[in-house]
């Protein structure tokens, strides 16, 4: 026992239970044919969830040692530009299209989220927290964090709706004949933030890019546009 609580407390332990976690939700994820209902994200998630319960270990003692895991996000997100270089020529010719799908998209996913809440009767804190779902982690924990929601969970909420993001787009884009890989990567980037960029990858480099700078440009776009939005609707 306490030869365990030696290793709980180690770095390495968690940062290698997070490497093995997510290359066996990427494993299965291969083995269901790329299914985003098995997305490595959400499996890899409830495989460390199941470990921390079973090992008894909190989440604050896991997450200080994950943390360069952690660390290595900010990379990873600059590391999406070298994709977006590549296609400059073609973002810059749809620049207009581009500034007024993100500007839709991130509207429309903000006002939905309050107006279905609304309709369900819950509670303003729960409101405010379902407001900034459709960005990326970071940036809506700390947009819930300033209007006065639960950050942990618009966390969890920030995970559903990527998932669901990615389960649909296929299904979506086919409907509406949606060939153009620019345009399913941005769409994914703009309704399933990090989740579904990482899936537009699937679709190739270009969709992959286009997907990292809808992101980006909606993240940016939700975090001045929604206290505003907030105080507006009477909701602050």
């Amino acid at each position: 026992m306490d030869l365990w609580m030696h290793f709980q407390t180690s770095p390495l332990v968690w940062i290698i239970v997070t490497i093995l976690a997510f290359m066996f939700a990427s494993w299965v994820n291969k083995l269901a044919g790329r299914t985003p209902m098995l997305h490595p994200v959400v499996v890899g998630l409830l495989l460390i969830i199941g470990v921390l319960k079973l090992t008894d270990t909190s989440y604050d003692t896991y997450k200080e040692g994950a943390q360069f895991i952690s660390f290595l996000l900010g990379p990873a997100v600059v590391a999406l530009a070298v994709p977006l270089y590549d296609n400059l020529a073609r973002v810059r010719a749809m620049l207009i299209p581009l500034l007024v799908a993100c500007i839709a998209g991130a509207l429309v996913a903000a006002l939905t989220a309050i107006a279905v809440g609304i309709w369900l009767d819950l509670s303003m804190q729960t409101l405010l927290s379902l407001a900034p779902k459709s960005v990326t982690t970071p940036i809506a924990i700390g947009i819930a964090d300033k209007i006065g929601g639960y950050p942990s969970l618009t966390a969890g909420l920030v995970l559903i709706t990527g998932a669901l993001g990615c389960l649909m787009s296929p299904y979506v884009c086919k409907l509406l004949r949606v060939n153009d890989p620019a345009v399913r990567g941005f769409s994914l980037g703009v309704a399933a933030h990090a989740m579904g960029t990482a899936y537009a990858f699937e679709y190739g480099a270009i969709a992959g890019a286009f997907g990292g700078l809808a992101m980006g440009m909606t993240g940016t776009f939700t975090a001045f546009m929604l206290p505003p939005l907030i105080s507006l609707l009477g909701l602050g």
